[in-house]
């Protein structure tokens, strides 16, 4: 069956974000317990060590000396030490922002850098989750601005800055990337993490209440580092799409593993905590796919051989495949997978078949998974116009697949395929 993401850690570890020194995993996450920043260290990324101290027992100068408003550190190596930014609150403004800190080790302690914040644009209500980017020998610093903060109603902006390589000044002006407009995404986007895969700039980011199930994670492309970054058209990441199995994933960060293949690690609501997940991640050119997050795939976009697209007002995207119904009818779909083995299909179907009685009667399709027989799908009885899910697990290897589904018993429509 289909795996939910692994919880590798049973801990309020929000925010996490990894940094690899040796053969050693370093795990930094949000303020809980009073520590400003928790801290995990790890071999294989599933089993976690956590660290009983504070890894940045002080603030800034400029920050009020509150744990509750530490928020969602970032750590890099930039080679002659290691650089924490971390969120806090600016006795000035009274907004949350930006500030450095900087250790010898990924261990800690880290100490404070500057006697102000790092960023802090106080009228566009602070700035919050600082990551890091780095190409050409140059390095960046991703935020957001926290206009969601304090009743301002303002936009929600991921933005793009240069900073020195050891990340403790800016060195140019901030570029804007995305910020909140799709309905899934609600009142914010935050959380930014950029990677480079494929040749497209991929920028993951959380957007919606952080404090519940609508939590999620989102993505946009770019063939250019500045953009413009075109947004997914789903979330890559959410408690649906995992089944419920996690509760408002976000926080992400991208890290590759001692296998040299990539994982996406990210929290999930467990109790009144938020609990550190990792999952298989892929790249399906140059978009990222998440193993055990659902992927949908229209049938209306799939190959269509001896089949046909009617409008389906009741489908998800107003269109279905239908007649099916020749013994070489086909619709084929192209899915990728994140890594190899066994992965749930679920398949959303209309039947009004009837048997030679008139009875309303149950259909199938015959299934095939990368021109290998894989038996067949079966649709109890649903009348046309009535959409339905079948589950069925499916072996797949890591990349692209193709399933196919063809003329079975009776008659049925295809709506779209989701693939875990």
């Amino acid at each position: 069956m289909n795996r939910p993401p692994p919880l590798v850690l049973d801990h309020d570890f929000a925010d996490p974000d990894i940094v690899r020194d040796g053969g050693v995993f370093h795990a930094y996450a949000t303020n809980s317990g009073g520590r400003h920043v928790q801290h995990a260290t790890s071999r294989d990324l599933r089993h976690w060590t956590l660290d009983d101290s504070d890894v940045l027992p002080t603030l800034g100068a400029w920050a009020v000396p509150r744990p509750d408003l530490v928020w969602a550190p970032e750590v890099f190596d930039h080679g002659g030490g290691f650089t924490m930014q971390y969120t806090a609150r600016d006795r000035a403004g009274d907004r949350q922002c930006i500030g450095v800190a900087r250790s010898a080790s990924p261990d800690g302690p880290f100490r404070p850098v500057g006697d102000v914040p790092l960023i802090c644009p106080a009228q566009e209500g602070g700035a919050i989750d600082a990551s890091t980017f780095t190409e050409g020998g140059r390095r960046y610093i991703l935020w957001k601005n926290d206009g969601n903060c304090c009743h301002l109603g303002k936009d929600t902006w991921l933005h793009l800055q240069p900073t020195s390589w050891d990340g403790t000044r800016v060195t140019g002006e901030p570029i804007r990337l995305i910020r909140q407009d799709q309905p899934w995404e609600n009142h914010l986007v935050e959380a930014p993490t950029l990677v480079k895969r494929a040749g497209h700039y991929v920028l993951l980011y959380s957007a919606n209440a952080y404090d519940g199930s609508a939590y999620a994670t989102g993505y946009a492309v770019s063939r250019s580092l500045a953009g413009p970054y075109a947004k997914a058209p789903r979330p890559l990441m959410t408690t649906s799409s995992f089944s419920g199995a996690v509760r408002g994933p976000g926080g992400q960060d991208v890290v590759t593993g001692p296998d040299g293949r990539d994982r996406i690690v990210f929290h999930g609501w467990k109790g009144a905590g938020r609990a550190l997940h990792m999952a298989d991640l892929g790249w399906a050119d140059g978009c990222p796919v998440v193993r055990g997050s659902k992927v949908l795939y229209q049938a209306e976009s799939a190959h269509l051989h001896s089949a046909a697209v009617r409008d389906a007002p009741e489908a998800s995207d107003g269109r279905a495949v239908g007649h099916i119904d020749d013994p070489d009818s086909r619709v084929e779909f192209r899915v990728f997978a994140a890594s190899a083995g066994s992965h749930r299909l679920s398949v959303r179907f209309a039947n009004g078949s009837l048997d030679t009685a008139g009875a309303p009667a149950a259909a199938t399709h015959r299934l095939s998974v990368n021109g290998t027989d894989a038996g067949a799908v079966h649709y109890p009885h649903t009348s046309w116009g009535t959409w339905r899910s079948a589950d069925r697990t499916v072996t797949l290897k890591t990349g692209w697949n193709t399933i196919a589904l063809s003329k079975g018993s009776l008659f049925a429509e295809l709506d779209h395929i989701e693939v875990g």
